[in-house]
């Protein structure tokens, strides 16, 4: 079985004016469920994917924006969803995000399609139903996930283009048209959950923006793999001077 997306503290950064040795301010955080954030039980815990945008990442934007300063954003799979689901995206000045797709096992490898849809229909509903939470943590699968993301993750998934194509959240393609910020997206071609057309099914309902999408080969960066989870492991380090070129360049 393949490893889901954990949303490691990395997950989604807020870089503001000038890391510290290149002089940019940095601000990590955990949405409430997980990492240092999380309760001591997630059973009963009541939290989805669209409390981690508008509860979370909003309150971080409007702690860390500021009149004079850029402020920016690097997001990591759900991170290239959550710029669209807040509401002050206005004071956001880029975007840059790495392995954002649109979930869909149907954009996938055949081998890959075949081992998520066993997880989605049979190992993931197991294990929620005997813990009350997506306990992944003991199978050394990353971390553990509310009850209320699991579901509305396993839902959206099921759609081809996310939850622009569920009747139960109508709104979502005007909200992001309403999206003015650039953003640049960048997939790895092994990366099997967020493969390019993936990310390309999605990121086009950021119809408002300027958007520039990258496919990167790691063979042609003298990376092995890179795959879902590898963006931000230090044997990648040479994606990194990209991130900081594009800020600088709305700066």
């Amino acid at each position: 079985m393949p490893a889901l997306p954990v949303y490691p503290r990395v997950f989604i950064a807020i870089l503001l004016n000038t890391p510290a040795e290149l002089g940019l301010d940095v601000i990590t955080f955990d949405y409430r469920g997980i990492g240092r954030s999380a309760p001591a039980s997630l059973k009963g815990f009541d939290v989805d994917f669209r409390d981690w945008a508008r509860k979370d990442l909003q309150a971080v934007v409007d702690k860390m924006r500021s009149k004079t300063l850029p402020l920016f954003l690097l997001g990591h799979s759900y991170g290239g969803h959550a710029l669209g689901l807040i509401d002050n995206h206005q004071h956001i000045n880029a975007a840059y995000f790495f392995g954002t797709g649109a979930g869909w096992h149907g954009w996938m490898p055949k081998a890959e399609r075949l081992r998520v849809q066993l997880m989605w229909h049979v190992v993931a509903p197991l294990i929620t139903r005997v813990q009350g939470f997506l306990g992944w943590s003991k199978l050394g699968m990353g971390e553990d996930l509310p009850l209320g993301v699991y579901k509305q993750w396993k839902r959206w998934c099921g759609f081809p283009h996310y939850f622009f194509d569920d009747e139960q959240y109508p709104g979502m393609q005007d909200k992001f048209a309403d999206v003015k910020t650039p953003i640049k997206a960048v997939n790895a071609i092994d990366d099997k959950w967020a493969m390019p057309r993936s990310r390309d099914a999605f990121v086009k309902y950021y119809q408002g923006s300027v958007r520039i999408s990258e496919d990167i080969n790691p063979k042609n960066l003298g990376l092995i793999t890179i795959g879902h989870m590898g963006y931000f492991r230090r044997q990648s380090q040479v994606l990194w001077p990209d991130i900081l070129n594009y800020f600088e360049n709305h700066s």
